[in-house]
């Protein structure tokens, strides 16, 4: 087979190739967006695979069965009642590989019949090519194309999202899609799970605000949004509320604590740029910060003065200590560090 430099493809570019019928002969998928990675095996699946023949034309291997050996013999067998077979390898780190099982694989990518497609597909685990080894990197170089399932951006997923909603009859409206989104992290997966629940839990054809906050568990770091703002309003009993929910859902301590670090530089930020006359897109751009929180951190931010902000920021970074070298339950300490947050919180 003749050598060809590694394809670097997005998924919209390897979305395109598939529908027009362009299917090569070797992939490796990775990247942190495993809902569109799974549902692209599938499809690739469903275009060289005829069900009648699944048994004969289709090989799936993980780390409990695979081997060099048994991944060369498939890749010899000719497609039966088909044109294509199709050979899944599913989150085996081939750089780990012994050597001479690495020599296999070389040795396959090198010579790869033109029936057979060999996907490799990390989405368990991540993908961490070694440069050190310089023939398996050669290999995957010139007869791979790589294919990165990266998280998606926010024009994308409000689309994706009406398409899903009204799938089950419902409609939302983009401000409350970028709200889910924030919500859930904009991850698919999780996308598709709560959008099930709110379809289901609404009344209405049109989704509201109310239907999403019923059902839908927010992630970390709106979870610590929500309890900052309660401290910003002197509500102490509804930020240990929401601490109280986030430990019984098995957030670690630790997460929680770097979650509200997090929360009050980018609340530090906001106040320095409010004040320097910047506003919600320089937030968004300096600090990553995603729309719906930066736009309100900005006027959040208003409510603590910076001394107070500075002194906030000294009260996480000793109970961050004392949960590293201290006996302390870390429940308790983080209940301490909102109550002393809540006290400092009145004074400025």
């Amino acid at each position: 087979m003749a050598k060809k430099d590694t394809t670097q493809l997005t998924y919209a570019q390897f979305s395109a190739a598939i529908s027009a019928g362009n299917i090569g002969n070797a992939y490796l998928f990775y990247g942190e967006e495993t809902y569109l990675l799974l549902s692209s095996l599938r499809r690739l699946k469903e275009k060289l695979i005829d069900p009648v023949a699944e048994e004969f034309n289709y090989h799936r291997f993980t780390t409990e069965n695979f081997s060099g050996e048994a991944l060369l013999n498939c890749a010899e067998n000719l497609p039966m009642l088909g044109q294509r077979t199709m050979l899944q390898v599913d989150d085996v780190d081939l750089f780990a590989l012994p050597e001479e099982e690495r020599k296999q694989v070389i040795a396959l990518l090198a010579d790869l019949p033109p029936y057979c497609c060999v996907v490799f597909a990390y989405w368990g685990i991540p993908y961490k090519p070694d440069g050190r080894m310089r023939n398996l990197s050669a290999a995957i170089k010139q007869h791979v194309q790589l294919v990165e399932f990266q998280k998606q951006g926010e024009k994308a997923l409000i689309a994706w999202i009406a398409r899903h909603f009204q799938r089950r009859g419902k409609v939302i409206s983009r401000d409350l899609s970028r709200y889910l989104i924030a919500l859930t992290g904009g991850f698919m997966f999780t996308l598709d799970r709560e959008i099930e629940k709110i379809a289901a839990y609404a009344q209405e054809p049109e989704i509201r605000q109310g239907d999403i906050d019923a059902v839908t568990e927010p992630v970390l770091d709106i979870a610590v949004f929500r309890m900052t703002d309660d401290l910003g309003d002197g509500n102490y009993f509804g930020a240990l509320q929401k601490l109280h929910v986030l430990l019984e859902n098995q957030q670690e301590p630790i997460s929680i604590l770097g979650a509200v670090g997090a929360h009050f530089r980018r609340l530090s930020a906001a106040r320095i740029l409010g004040e320097a006359g910047y506003g919600i897109g320089d937030l968004m751009r300096l600090t990553g910060t995603p729309e719906f929180i930066a736009k309100r951190a900005m006027p959040a931010a208003r409510r603590f003065s910076p001394q107070f902000l500075r002194r906030a920021m000294a009260m996480i970074l000793e109970t961050d200590m004392q949960l590293k070298t201290s006996y302390d339950r870390p429940e308790r300490l983080l209940e301490l560090l909102l109550l002393q947050l809540a006290q400092e919180a009145q004074h400025g």
